[in-house]
This record gives structure tokens, C-alpha cells and sequence, in this order.
């Protein structure tokens, strides 16, 4: 195995790995294996067919480019013991360079090395917890929003009320001209709530079911939608069904809908957990405003520029989830935003460098403070997650796995560092 090493700056090596070929012949022996028992070839056993054989059915190279991948495995980790003095973070980038029947494999691997840190005070950040109170209008507000979820609907044969829904075709125009997405069949319109503009609803007040109404309306100067920013907006609205909308009384049957026995119960039930919420929120503050005075405090070297892309990679995926998970599609959230996913991923940037200077300065802390998760700690976490998810079929051979044992040690750890630095750092 032939090695040569490169240091690319910031904090970043490259290892260029070439295996001669009689060295990588047996790597070539373990991907045919290892392709032939995944692809049935008849008249012969999984794993048993001749290279010709495979090699005429899925082609030469296939098989190659898994033995590169069995050899890339085998092979990275002395590479980097043998050549790489700093710590590595993350994962290294592979890149085959050379592959090609009856020749020497070569690939090379990109490697983030841990920039020296220099800890600062971290145990006198003086934060204090905010203080927080729930209002009589925070409670009204969410019990009326619970009332909500069991409105009942009846269509009624007459003009259109406050807190009605109309069921509506749109149309609109802009000097005339329909509005390109601006049409909408059957779209729900519950009057005196926000719909699309501010006095949307109130145009469609004295309305009958089969009766259009033409009116303007001018769009608000921030709207998402730069065409329509700022304009007068032309709406062509035909009423298509009146719905009443009756809400439920609150009383101790609608308390009993969620559990509680009583109104004065219900509402002290409410303005707990609102309570609980203010108070997390809160504590995400105080948490954060402490993790940035001790980040000043501390000195990092050159930061891996792919930790940092990495890091911002993985928020749009936390994006992308969030977004997917209401329903949403990702692609018009950046719509909304006006923007591609390259450009997110560049205004996430500096946020990005926080949060990776954040997990080395835990890192840090850990090490000095002697801060670490036990095996009992970590087995009871998969305990806890396999109780979970019991009828989710092959979590437990992916829960007991040790690469995800070393992401629960290094999160279990990782709250370790945040409850000792609450503790030396958080004003009671």
C-alpha cells in the first residue's frame, strides 16, 4: 500500500491510498462473493458462481466498484492511524481515482483534523433564567383554539355572519390580467379570521350561496409574493355553500373531552402546560446566551471547512424534515424563500460555524472535566428506544450496533456537559 499525504490548510489532510494490483486481487475475490450472493445466477449457489460468469452478467466493473468499497474499509483506517498525527473529526471524503481492470486501485480520502482549543473561563458565565408568566389571555387564546378542533358545521340557507365558513371559487386579477396561481376551486373561508389579506372575509359578508362578489384589495408591502407586494389585487369570488359554525360550550363535558373533571381543572390544566412550554423555551434561552459567552471565551484554531459544510448540510436536512413532516414540500419552501438549496446553505453558513464550534468546545470540556457516558447509562437508552419502538422491524440490530452505541455515547455525554455547565453557570 502506497500513501502519500497532503496538508490542504484549515485544519484539512488529504491521503492519496494506491493498492497494486496483486494487493488488490483479493479485494476483487471478496466483491465478486459478495455481488454473486446478492444477484441469483442460475444454476448456481448464492455466492458460488465463476468471475467470468459474473463478470459476462452484470458487467466487469460492477463488481470491481464493490471491491474498492471492501478495500476502502479495510485499508482507510491504517492509512490514517499510520499517517495522521491530529485528532480526526467527522467523516472522511472518499473519492476513487483509479479503477480499471488488471490495474492498481487508487482513492483518495479528505480528512478534518480537531483544531487546538483553548478554553476560557467556562464555569462563570453568570446567566441568568428569565422569568416567566402566563396571562389570562394566553389561556382564553388557547382554549378557544382547542374549541376549534370540535367545531361542528351545518350548512345554512342564508347571507353569510361573522364566524361563518364560506366555501368559495377565486379568481384573481392584476389590471385585469388573472393572476398566474391565482385561481383556487372550493377554497374554505371562515370569516373574521386571516385569509390571504387583511378584510378578505369581510367582502364576503351579506353573501348568499350561487352569489358573486367583485371587489380590490391591496396586498401587505412584506408579502411573500413579490408580484403581488404592494398591488391592488382584483377578486372575482363566487360563493358556493354557507356553513354556521358552532362551538362548543365550555362546560364540564367539553373539560371531560380532554380528560379533566371540571372548567376551573381544565383551565389550571391549560395554564400549566402553557406555563411548562414558557419555561423550556426560556431555558433554550438561558442555555444558548450561556453556550455563547463561554464560545467567546475560548480560542479555536482553523475550522475544517468540511465540518462546517457538512454542518450545514445537515441543517437544511433538519429543514427538510421539519417541512415534510406539516406536509410541505420542500422545494416550495424555497420557493417561499425565494431561494435554492445552495443559497440556503450558504446564508445557514455562519450559523453552521456555531454549532460546530459549539460541539468542539463540549468536546473540550468533557475531556478536561473527565465527563463521559457509562455502559450502564447507554444500555439503558436502548432499552428505552427498543421499548419504544418494539414493533419496528430491525431496530434492535440497528440500535445495538457499535456505531450507533458511539452516537448515544456522544449525546448521552454530550448532556452531561450542558447539566454540569447549567450547573456552575445558571443564577438560580
Amino acid at each position: 500500500m502506497n500513501i502519500q499525504k497532503k496538508d490542504l490548510g484549515k485544519s484539512e489532510i488529504e491521503l492519496t491510498v494506491e493498492l497494486p494490483f496483486d494487493e488488490f486481487k483479493p479485494y476483487i475475490k471478496q466483491g465478486a462473493e459478495k455481488v454473486s450472493r446478492e444477484i441469483k445466477i442460475e444454476g448456481f449457489r448464492p455466492g458460488k458462481a465463476p468471475y467470468e460468469i459474473l463478470k459476462r452478467k452484470i458487467g466487469e466493473m460492477a463488481i470491481l466498484e464493490e471491491a474498492a468499497r471492501i478495500a476502502i474499509n479495510k485499508t482507510l483506517e491504517t492509512a490514517i492511524k499510520d499517517n495522521i498525527t491530529g485528532q480526526p473529526v467527522g467523516q472522511p471524503q472518499i473519492n476513487i481515482t483509479k479503477l480499471a481492470p488488471d490495474n492498481p486501485m487508487e482513492y483518495k480520502a479528505v480528512l478534518a483534523i480537531l483544531p487546538e482549543i483553548k478554553l476560557g473561563d467556562y464555569k462563570n458565565a453568570k446567566v441568568k433564567l428569565e422569568k416567566t408568566e402566563v396571562a389570562d389571555e394566553e389561556v382564553e387564546k388557547m382554549i378557544n383554539d382547542l374549541r376549534e378542533t370540535q367545531v361542528k358545521e351545518i350548512i345554512a340557507d342564508r347571507e353569510i355572519k361573522n364566524n361563518d365558513k364560506a366555501v368559495v371559487d377565486i379568481e384573481m386579477f392584476l389590471d385585469k390580467v388573472p393572476v398566474e396561481g391565482g385561481q383556487g376551486k372550493g377554497a374554505g373561508v371562515i370569516i373574521g379570521k386571516g385569509y390571504i389579506v387583511p378584510g378578505f372575509g369581510k367582502k364576503l359578508i351579506g353573501g348568499r350561496k350561487g352569489e358573486i362578489r367583485e371587489f380590490s384589495l391591496p396586498y401587505p408591502e412584506d408579502h411573500h409574493q413579490r408580484n403581488l407586494a404592494g398591488k391592488l389585487v382584483e377578486f372575482r369570488v363566487k360563493i358556493k355553500e354557507v356553513y354556521e359554525r358552532q362551538l362548543p360550550e365550555i362546560n364540564k363535558e367539553f373539560a371531560k373531552s380532554f380528560g379533566l373533571n371540571s372548567v376551573d381543572g381544565f383551565k389550571e390544566n391549560i395554564k400549566k402546560g402553557l406555563a411548562a412550554e414558557k419555561q423550556r423555551k426560556a431555558g433554550q434561552k438561558a442555555e444558548i446566551a450561556m453556550l455563547d459567552k463561554i464560545i467567546e471565551k475560548t480560542k479555536f484554531g482553523d475550522m475544517p471547512e468540511i465540518l462546517i459544510r457538512n454542518e450545514a448540510e445537515n441543517m437544511i436536512a433538519e429543514l427538510e424534515a421539519g417541512v415534510a413532516g406539516q406536509g410541505g414540500k420542500f422545494e416550495d419552501y424555497l420557493s417561499h424563500l425565494n431561494k435554492t438549496r445552495d443559497l440556503l446553505a450558504l446564508d445557514l453558513l455562519p450559523d453552521a460555524v456555531k454549532r460546530v464550534k459549539t460541539s468542539l468546545l463540549m468536546r473540550e470540556i468533557a475531556l478536561a472535566e473527565k465527563i463521559s457516558a457509562e455502559d450502564g447509562e447507554i444500555d439503558k437508552e436502548i432499552e428505552h428506544i427498543l421499548n419504544h419502538y418494539k414493533d419496528s422491524k430491525g431496530i434492535e440490530e440497528k440500535v445495538k450496533s457499535p456505531a450507533h452505541r458511539e452516537y448515544l455515547r456522544n449525546l448521552i455525554g454530550g448532556r452531561k456537559v450542558i447539566d454540569k455547565l447549567k450547573e456552575w453557570n445558571m443564577e438560580k
